[in-house]
Formats: structure tokens, sequence, C-alpha cells
């Protein structure tokens, strides 16, 4: 399987007010996401938008700093399995792009690593450890 371009994801220093701004939008998230680390919501195609809190994004990885000026925003592409998280991060690394962080095991229930394009911002691997664990199908 080839990776999939799937998820926009938005890193929010204000998640109530990043909600509001992409509800007038016309985007649905569920009631009550004001409250919650992680949200998303479905845009046409399939795609998924999904915020997420700076918290959220320290707890699994400490060094993690706002930029100075744009780029809260990051992609991510689903693989088929764990070990093509692991191949495709591989390859692009030994082809010389930045490797942010190596392929692990999140907990909630995907293999991830992250790496950087050629102007630094993040793009994400992820696959399912299991057919029950995929939040971002």
């Amino acid at each position: 399987m080839t990776p999939r371009f799937a998820v926009i994801g938005v890193v929010a220093s204000d998640l109530a007010a990043s909600l509001a701004f992409y509800r007038r939008l016309g985007l649905v998230f569920p009631d009550g996401a004001e409250d919650q680390p992680h949200v998303e919501a479905e845009l046409p195609g399939g795609l998924i938008l999904a915020l997420d809190n700076e918290k959220t994004i320290r707890s699994f990885h400490a060094g993690w700093r706002p930029p100075a000026g744009g780029g809260r925003v990051g992609l991510a592409f689903r693989c088929g399995s764990p070990a093509e998280v692991d191949a495709v991060y591989e390859d692009l690394v030994g082809a010389g792009y930045h490797g942010e962080l190596k392929p692990w095991d999140a907990f909630w229930g995907q293999r991830y690593a992250t790496v950087h394009d050629p102007d630094g911002n993040g793009v994400d691997l992820f696959a399912p450890l299991s057919a029950g664990s995929d939040q971002l199908a």
C-alpha cells in the first residue's frame, strides 16, 4: 500500500478559539470538544482536520516548542501497517530528510513517526497497531 494523505493537524494554543473559528467555516466538531485535548472533524472527500492543544503534543514530544512565526499545521500520511511506517521513515531519512521522531508505538494505538519536509514542516506517518485501534480512519 502506498501511504495516503489522511489528516491535516493543527496545534492550537487556544483550542476553544480554534474550534469557534473552524465551526464558523462550517466544520462539525462534537459538543464539548472545547474540553478535549484532541478533536477531529471530517472534511469533504474523507480527509480529517485534527486539532490538538499544546499540552497534548508535549505529552509525547517533550521538546516541542511553538514556532516563532507560522507553522502550526502538520500533515499526516496513513501507512498500510506498522512495518510500513518504519520503512517509509527509514527511506525518507536515508534520502536526507530530517527525522524528528523515530517510529514508536503511541499510547493511542498507532505506530507513529515524524519527519520534516524540505521547509521544516512536520509530516507524520502512522498506522494502526491493531484493527480496533484506528482512531484516524
